[in-house]
Parts: structure tokens; sequence; C-alpha cells
């Protein structure tokens, strides 16, 4: 940024921002944020990047067996879609290079910094101005500021006494060393969650022996993959009628058995447990132990948590070189495990699947945002719950969207939840200029309405009707109730993101 931009500009006595719009984030969500700005005729627009590429989630983990975990076809924006996928479920390299096409294709890369994180935001009310404060001690000004962080961002580490006294070697799935060779190791893997039930059959590959230790049992049902026909390519891309038609008809069963099964529990209890049944097939078929069977299903009812699928991951644990841990951690030495019944697992290598920080301070928002009166978001959402307008917008928050929200995600695709964020953006800065106004704020009233519906529907849901879901350790909810997962639709929240109400917002 050159000196001059620091100069004070004044347009009728306020201050003009340096750019129109500044987007934090350069994955899908902080792309078609800025695809719908540049749309809008905005080209006054930074992406600022921590890392130093673009494509968020699928630049940064890399680890052996990074997949998508739902059918690639739904897992792309429908007015971009890729008929190239090389198979069902595509690898991660995959979404990666979908990434980059996107912003070679919509001219993104001229906007994004990368290497760049934010300190801190302000809202000036005066000038109607959000001031980023970033790492490298620069300050950029914007009239309007998009956190697009995402949800799974920043790496968690267990709280595990000991752990900075190991001497071997410590990878967290959200970076892993490719230059590692693990070939004949001593493992131990901690988590089984979802990027675990995708890597521990690699690291079964390669390990001379693999401790897998469990806090929590996850579903896992039968994946049916395959490679893309090329047939079906050559379909896709001659007639883009035919892809679009297999997104909607694959969407519309994931969302009956995954979304509306825990949605809507209350009524549909016995989708949840048709699905059910399947991961317990999946498991019986694959584990004949009948004590391994019992460590490995969950203690909750499925939709509690996001299930995976998968076809080796319950097999692996019949492998000589890999057990099971469920006993506690007691503390780590620098060789080693101790669990809670004091044994020490000698090891050399330790994977840490332990997921991302949550419903913590730091993550909603990933820094700390200054809005009117100088509330602080993240200390004011911590201390007084989790409200906000349509999953994105918050009063008391002018110009500003965070696409990662309480309430954010639809449950099925994240790019259905992407495209209702671009519907909503398009809605309200589209009335924003028609109106020459140089701010938007949602109202009280809105936002409180609201959430009081959210609320009203999650009494429907698996997470209040089920009891045994507080069992499941998900980060779908936290402990008041609020759901990261909207429970509606997805076809009601695409309706509402462009059709909501233009009295629920104040424009200035």
């Amino acid at each position: 940024m050159t000196e001059q931009n620091y100069d004070v500009v004044r347009t009728n006595g306020l201050v003009k921002p340096d750019y129109e719009a500044i987007v934090v984030g350069a994955g899908f969500g902080g792309m078609g944020a800025a695809i719908e700005l540049k749309k809008l005729g905005f080209d006054s627009i930074k992406i600022i990047e921590r890392s130093d590429g673009l494509g968020g989630t699928w630049h940064l983990n890399t680890y052996p067996g990074v997949a998508v975990d739902i059918p690639s076809s739904t897992y792309s924006y429908s007015f971009e879609p890729n008929p190239y996928w090389s198979r069902l479920y595509a690898p991660g390299g995959e979404l990666k290079a979908y990434a980059e096409h996107v912003a070679n294709k919509y001219d993104l890369r001229r906007h994004m910094q990368f290497n760049l994180s934010v300190d801190n935001s302000s809202f000036d009310e005066k000038n109607k101005i959000w001031t980023i404060n970033l790492n490298n001690g620069e300050t950029y000004t914007s009239r309007i500021l998009i956190l697009a962080t995402g949800f799974l961002s920043q790496p968690k580490k267990p709280n595990i006494p000991g752990l900075e006294s190991f001497n071997g070697k410590v990878i967290h799935t959200a970076n892993w060393d490719h230059e590692y060779d693990l070939t004949n190791k001593n493992i131990a893997i901690i988590g089984t969650g979802a990027t675990s039930v995708q890597l521990v059959p690699e690291l079964a590959k390669k390990a001379k022996n693999l401790d897998v230790y469990q806090r929590t049992a996850i579903w896992v049902v039968r994946k049916h993959d395959f490679s893309t026909p090329e047939w079906v390519k050559e379909a896709f891309s001659r007639i883009p009628l035919t892809q679009k038609v297999a997104r909607s008809t694959i969407s519309g069963i994931l969302e009956l058995g995954m979304v509306t099964a825990a949605l809507r529990y209350k009524q549909f209890s016995f989708l949840a447990k048709k699905a059910q049944k399947m991961g317990m097939d999946n498991l019986y078929s694959q584990v004949k132990d009948p004590k391994l069977r019992e460590q490995l299903t969950p203690k909750y009812d499925f939709g509690c948590k996001r299930p995976t699928f998968s076809n080796d991951y319950f097999s692996t644990f019949e492998k000589d070189n890999v057990s099971l841990i469920t006993d506690s951690i007691a503390h780590i030495e620098k060789d080693g495990i101790v669990s809670g019944n004091e044994e020490l697992r000698k090891i050399d290598t330790l994977v840490l699947a332990t997921g991302f920080k949550m419903w913590e301070k730091g993550n909603f928002p990933a820094f700390e945002v200054y809005g009117i009166d100088e509330v602080e978001l993240g200390e004011h959402w911590y201390n007084n719950g989790y409200e906000n307008y349509d999953g994105i917008a918050v009063n008391g928050f002018p110009n500003f969207y965070n696409l990662s929200s309480p309430y954010g995600f639809t449950g099925l695709s994240y790019f259905y939840s992407i495209e209702a964020q671009m519907k909503h953006i398009n809605r309200c800065v589209t009335e924003m200029k028609k109106r020459d106004a140089l701010s938007f704020e949602v109202t009280a009233k809105a936002q409180k309405k609201f959430i009081t519906q959210m609320k009203k529907n999650l009494k429907n849901s698996i997470i209040v009707q089920d009891g045994a879901c507080q069992a499941s350790n998900s980060y779908y909810f936290n402990g008041r109730q609020t759901t990261l997962i909207r429970p509606t639709s997805t076809y009601s929240a695409l309706k509402n993101a462009e059709s909501f109400p233009l009295k629920d917002y104040q424009f200035s």
C-alpha cells in the first residue's frame, strides 16, 4: 500500500475509503462474494488471504486420502459446473484445481493479496467505513467488509498435558508435511472425525504400527464411489442440462436423507433410523470382532453430528498393525502416550486429527470486529448468544457480512450456502446502490424475528428431540442449542435470500 493511501480524501465531508469492499478469505465463500460484487459493478475490491494460495480448505488440507464427502456434482457453483470430475467423490486436488479455474475465469486474482492476515477491524460511524488493521502494520479502509474465513479454518490442538514435550514428529492434518516419510513409523492419530475416516486407512498402509485414539465414535455409511465414465463427462460437457439434472437429483436425495432426517426428526425419525441402520450394516460387514464393533458403535443417533462415508475405515481396525484406543489420554511423554490406565504406548509420529476451533472465542468471527459503540462481535456473541439475520448479517454492524456465522450452513453442499449468501448480498447491495446510500444495517426487530423462528424450528430437530446428541461432541451446536446448521430446507434458504423484506434493513 503506497503512502498516499493514508492521505485523507474527502467526499462531501466524508473520508473516501481505499476500497469499495474488502473480502477476508480466498476460499469458495470469499470468491463467491467477490463474483457477486463484480456482477453488481464493483471493481475496487481487495481479497485478503492469510495463506499463500487460494482455495481455502482445499488449499490447506492436503493430507493423504483427502476428498469431498458428498458427490462432486453438488460441490461446485451452479453457475460454473465442472463436467470433468474424475470420480463421484472427487479428490482434494481436483477441488483446488477447480478453485484456480474459477479465479481465472472470473478475474479474481488481481484482487487477491496473499500471506496477509487481519489483526482487527472497526466501523467508523461518522464516515460509514471499515478500518482493517493488518498484521504487517498497514491499514486498509473499505465501505463494505465481508468475512469469508470459513467455519473450519483455524486448526485446534488438543489440550493434553505434555504435548509440547514429545520429541517425535507432530503433524496436524490441516498442515500436512509431505516430505516426511511415514513408512514403518510407529504412528498415533488422535481424533476420529471425518478427516480421520479418510486418513486412517492411508496411514495403515505405511505404518509399522498405528494407534487410533477415539473419544467419540462416528457414523460411517458405505461410500458408493466410482470413476466417472468418459461418456458421462462428455454428456455433462456437451449437454449441461444433464449435469444440472444429476445435481438436482443427488441434492434432493441428500436433502431428504441427511438434512430433513435431522432437522425434521420429530416428523421423520424413520429416515434417521434408516440411515443409522445403513451405518450399522456397514460396520457389521467389515468388523467381525464383537468387542471392536461395540467400541466403534456411536452412542448417539444418526444426524447429531456430520456423518461420513467410507468403504475401508472400519475394516482397517481388523489389521494386525492397527489398534483402536478408547481409554482417555492422561498425558504425553517424550516418546509416547500414556492412557488413563497408565499404560505407555511408544510412538515416533503423532498425527493430530483434532479438527478446528468452532464455538471458542476467536472463531466467530476469526478476529476482533468492532461495530457501533465499539461493541466487539466475538465477545458480544460469546456472552449474549449468537444472534444474526439470515446467517450472514448482524444488527449493530453496518456494511458487514460474516459468511461463516451460526445458522449460515444449510447442511447440504456448502455451495448451496454460498449461493444463498451471494443472493442475499446482491439484494441488499443492489438496494443500497439504488438509494445512493453509504451504509446498510439489519434492524434489531428483523434479527430478533429471524432468531425466534430458527429456535422454533429447532424444536423439531434431533438436537432437541433426542437428548443422546449431547454425547456426540458435535460441532453442529453448542450448549445453548445455537446451531451451525440453519434449521430450514435448502430451498427455503435460497428463496429467502432473494426475497427477504427490504424493510428488514436500514439504509443511510
